[in-house]
Order: C-alpha cells, then structure tokens, then sequence
C-alpha cells in the first residue's frame, strides 16, 4: 500500500476523537474504491433471520454488503432480499475476508453471542449496532464498554424505543412538572411468550442439515442439539438469553432510566415461581430501590412479568381505560399526577382527564431533539463523527447492567443489597460465571 494512503478506521477515530468530521476527496482515502463517509456505507450483518431480518431491511437504506447466519434456512428471506450480498455462517471468517470493505456491522444474533461478534467488530474498527439486550453478563457489558469507548466509533443499541416521540415526550412531561417528583414506576408484560421454568432436555436429536450447531453454541459449553432451544425458546435458557426481563426491559426500562439518572439501585426484592438451574421461572415481581440523586428523591421500580398485570390505580377516573396488552405497558406514579405508556414509551397519556386534554393541546416545549429512527440515528452518527442517544458506553451499557441485575436476583432466588457506587452485590456470594462467563476454545471476550 503507499505510504500516503491511511485506513479508514484510523481516519474515522482520529476525526471522532478530535471533535471533527471532514470530507477528504477518495484518493487521498485510499483509492477509487474506497467508500467516503458521506457515500453509501458497505453494511454487515450477522443474525438475518428474525428480529435480524428486520435489521437488515432497516439498513437497506444503505448497502448491504455481507450477510451472515448460522442457519441459512433462517436467513432465506434476507438473502433472497438482497441476492448480491455476500454469504458467511461464520462471522470469524467474515471479519477476516471482509474487514476492509464493510463499514458498519449489525449483530442481531441470540444474546449469548452479542459480546464475542460485538468485540470483534468494535476491534475492526467498525461502526456496531447490537440488538438489546446489549450482553448476557455484566462482566460482557463492562468489557464492550471498555473496547467502544477505546474505538470511538459510532454505537447503538437496538431498543428502538429510545429513538421514538414517546420517550422525549415522558421526558420533557416529566421535567416540567406535570406530574410532580416521580416516586414509583412500574412495568409489566405478556412475556415470555416461550418456555420458561424448565430442566435440561435429555431426548437426543439431529441437528437439522442447514443448521451449524457448533456455530451456534459459540462461545458456551457443548451440549447436544435439542429443538428446546432453536429457533427462538433459547431466549429463556441462561446459558443462551437473559429471560423476560432481557427482553422487554431494554425497551420498557429505557424511558426511566434516561429522564431519571438511575445508576445502580441500593436494593432489589424478587419474588418468583420455582427457581430453576438452566432456566428463567415462568412468573416474577421485582422492586428496585434507586436512592435519591441530585434534585430527584427516591424512586422505587417494580417490575412484574410472565402475565402478572398492574393492578388499575386507586383513584383512577372510570372513564379511563386500563390498558392490557403485548407486550405490556409502564405506568409513572408522580406526587401530582401519574402518566402511562406502552413498553416503547409511545402512545404516552396522563391518567387525568383534564390534564391529558391539555397535553393534547398544548404539549410541553420539545427540549429533546427527534431523530428518524435508530437505524438512521445510527448512520447519520456513522456520517458525522457523533454518537447516538443508545450508545454502548454513554447509555446501552449502564441500562443493560442495571437490567441484568435483577437477573442476578432471579438467579440467585434472592433480595439483593448493593454498592450504589460500584453494582457490586454485597449480601450474596453470586456464581462467578453468572457474572464473567468462561468461553469455549476459538472464542473470545
């Protein structure tokens, strides 16, 4: 390569980190093939069956270069969408024939393979859009914050939630006072939708011919193929998801979490049906105590999933329904008012009639600014050197720790105390694996 020539991922770093981002003519980049910033980006994506697929549409707005699934009978109606792409099972092999000519990357895959595929990209140098929740374990969140904050490159995480209307509207409702200092909010949900409560299957199966099971597995243990976990019931195995609350929390959580400042909370309470090794119980209820910070008082957070519905509120005008549906809703009870929303933070109502006519009217001032959507979010970050709001070490990574420490509590089949300033469980001995998984050979953190 001549001397002159410098890579893509050093000039993208090296704008970023200096607070600027400068269209330079494509020879000075690196030659006529090379793909500025403000051109199409060349997209990877690993995961496309699914929730992936839909990932992969989001991003047909670009180019979509390569497309990677363990199964390409799960993938069939991305790649008959975007034929020219090319075609990988393993996302290793992808990286290191194709690191130079994509820009940005996608990693839609099952929870338990979102750090290993979301550190070899961040380590590329790319772009990375990870489905929630960000990782299966704490230590996996601590790790890609570390190496996104390192690589400065343009994250985001996919609870879509965060990039919509509703969310921006609790916040800015919320910070001007329309229903006082909010004390509790609570969450509920239809999930899981899959089995939950379960032991380890013993029946023995083939792997059908267009699944590559060890890919699959990853960076977990060996077990043997069981349909019990493929496709999508693996959300409820701890080895492979992170339950109901990996699911939705992300999304439902993600409004709270921003307008409010939660860092770690002081205490979680959990109560649940039976308690078993491999998988998530069938039904939970947990309280997170957040203590007072700053100008805010102290928050308690409920949590309730597995069809266990928030009872109508005390009080609440007959006229107003009390909403029940998938996936479940969230409900903020402040001093002087309450408001509700769907686990999206959209379709945002207060719960008084008189004051939902006057939102209506004459909402709050948009302090907030709107986006497009998180996949355009994303690539205008990508284009002009920024960040976008769910970002992996600014906001993604901390909600998904906070998240996956009521699994903790579930795991553990106990209530929790915590060191508010480091998250550290300071009651119960927690599992080490629970928290810093050992992954297999030819996989790595």
């Amino acid at each position: 390569m001549p001397s002159d020539d410098i890579s893509r991922r050093d000039f993208v770093g090296g704008a970023a980190a200096a607070g600027l981002f400068t269209i330079v003519p494509r020879h000075v980049l690196g030659g006529p093939g090379y793909r500025a910033p403000s051109d199409t980006l060349n997209v990877a994506c690993i995961g496309i069956g699914g929730m992936g697929h839909n990932d992969v549409r989001g991003m047909s707005i670009e180019n979509i270069y390569a497309l990677c699934d363990v199964d390409w009978d799960n993938g069939a109606e991305s790649f008959r969408s975007f034929p020219k792409a090319k075609r990988y099972k393993d996302y290793r092999e992808l990286f290191d024939k194709e690191a130079a000519n994509i820009d940005a990357v996608t990693v839609s895959t099952p929870d338990h393979s979102h750090a290993p595929a979301t550190l070899m990209s961040l380590r590329a140098g790319k772009p990375t859009y990870c489905q929630k929740p960000l990782c299966r374990t704490i230590g996996e969140v601590k790790r890609v914050m570390e190496v996104a904050s390192q690589s400065k490159v343009a994250t985001q995480m996919g609870n879509q939630g965060h990039s919509h209307e509703g969310t921006r509207q609790i916040r800015e409702l919320v910070e001007a006072g329309w229903i006082g200092p909010v004390e509790e909010v609570h969450y509920w949900t239809n999930r899981p939708i899959w089995p939950q409560g379960l032991e380890r299957p013993e029946e023995a199966y083939n792997v059908p011919p267009t699944l590559d099971w060890n890919l699959w597995l990853g960076p977990r243990p060996e077990r043997p193929y069981n349909p019990a976990y493929v496709p999508f019931k693996w959300r409820g195995w701890w080895d492979f998801g992170c339950g109901a609350l990996g699911d939705i929390a992300p999304h439902a959580m993600d409004a709270a979490f921003w307008t409010l400042g939660f860092g770690y909370p002081s205490h979680i309470a959990v109560e649940s049906t039976k308690v078993y090794p491999e998988t998530a119980p069938t039904l939970t209820r947990l309280a997170y105590d957040f203590p007072a910070k700053g100008k805010r008082g102290p928050v308690k957070v409920i949590w309730r999933d597995g069809g266990l519905e928030e009872p109508r509120p005390a009080g609440l005008a007959p006229e107003m329904e009390w909403p029940w549906g998938d996936p479940g809703y969230q409900l903020w009870i402040g001093r002087d008012g309450m408001l509700i929303a769907d686990v999206y933070g959209d379709s945002v109502r207060l719960l008084d009639p008189k004051k939902q006519a006057e939102f209506e009217h004459n909402p709050p001032p948009k302090k907030y600014p709107r986006t497009e959507g998180v996949y355009k979010e994303w690539i205008n970050a990508i284009k002009t050197g920024t960040q976008p709001g769910s970002n992996f070490p600014g906001h993604a990574g901390p909600l998904t720790e906070m998240l996956l420490l009521g699994n903790l509590a579930i795991r553990v089949g106990q209530d929790l105390d915590l060191n508010v300033a480091t998250g550290e469980v300071t009651n119960v001995k927690v599992p080490d694996d629970y928290l810093h998984p050992t992954y297999r050979d030819g996989w790595t953190m």
